[in-house]
């Protein structure tokens, strides 16, 4: 585990997106080609930004996204097939992408993605912690045994909160109950993972993360596992942890 804390949220998105787009080129000269897996939300806009001005071979690059709300139109404004088009895809010229469509039977897309994702290994996964602490729709208590690539999963009402506070949805009754998201398991198969997570809605999850017994009932410890994750933090979000004056 490596973790870096950064002024703010700026510094940390540029930062961040400097060793995103280090990790992707050095896989294409490697193999020839990238597999990306991308997170949402409010807390990614400064990283999308930096990002997508990145000096990458984009045309190597094949992207995957971790979740979509189940029975969410696309052209809805909290749509992650929304939010990956406007700030990432719409900017670059992707070799290929896979999103997850909420719209359709959840079987059938669970299978198309799941024989799409075990082709070859994630090069990259940008994984975000939320306030709850869950990773990708991985609310707790998560499943930590599930080989599954993508699994339909229930929200918690901590995870619809953080949703209707980020400004998605105008009240708890408007958030779906259910999404397909990417498994624990499968987002750990990436070769390297890298999270962003800044902001100060952020600094209680990431306490969490950094200083609890690996649970379930804490999805994001899970993360502390991996061989090669970065942790991205500013100010605020490390603020509950030791970690605020180290940088």
């Amino acid at each position: 585990m490596d973790v870096h804390v950064l002024e703010n949220a700026q510094l940390l998105g540029e930062q961040a997106a400097a060793r995103a787009a280090s990790v992707l080129q050095e896989a294409i000269e490697r193999q020839g080609k990238a597999r990306l897996l991308l997170s949402t939300g409010s807390s990614q806009f400064e990283f999308f930004k930096a990002f997508v001005a990145q000096p990458v071979e984009w045309s190597k690059v094949e992207m995957f996204h971790l979740d979509e709300y189940a029975g969410i139109q696309p052209d809805h404004p909290a749509s992650f097939q929304a939010y990956l088009l406007e700030r990432f895809i719409g900017q670059v010229e992707l070799g290929s992408y896979h999103l997850v469509d909420g719209t359709g039977d959840p079987r059938a897309t669970i299978a198309q993605l799941n024989e799409a994702i075990r082709e070859a290994p994630i090069d990259l996964a940008m994984i975000g912690i939320g306030e709850n602490a869950h990773i990708a729709f991985n609310d707790p208590p998560a499943d930590f045994d599930t080989e599954e690539p993508y699994i339909v999963v229930e929200l918690d009402d901590a995870c619809k909160r953080q949703q209707v506070g980020e400004g998605w949805f105008a009240g708890l009754e408007d958030v779906p109950t259910h999404a397909i998201t990417m498994s624990v398991r499968q987002i750990l198969k990436s070769k390297v993972i890298l999270s962003c997570v800044p902001h100060a809605v952020k600094a209680e999850a990431i306490r969490l993360t950094l200083s609890s017994e690996i649970s379930p009932n804490v999805p994001s410890t899970m993360l502390r596992t991996h061989p090669s994750w970065t942790l991205y933090l500013d100010r605020a979000s490390a603020a509950r942890t030791e970690l605020a004056a180290c940088e």
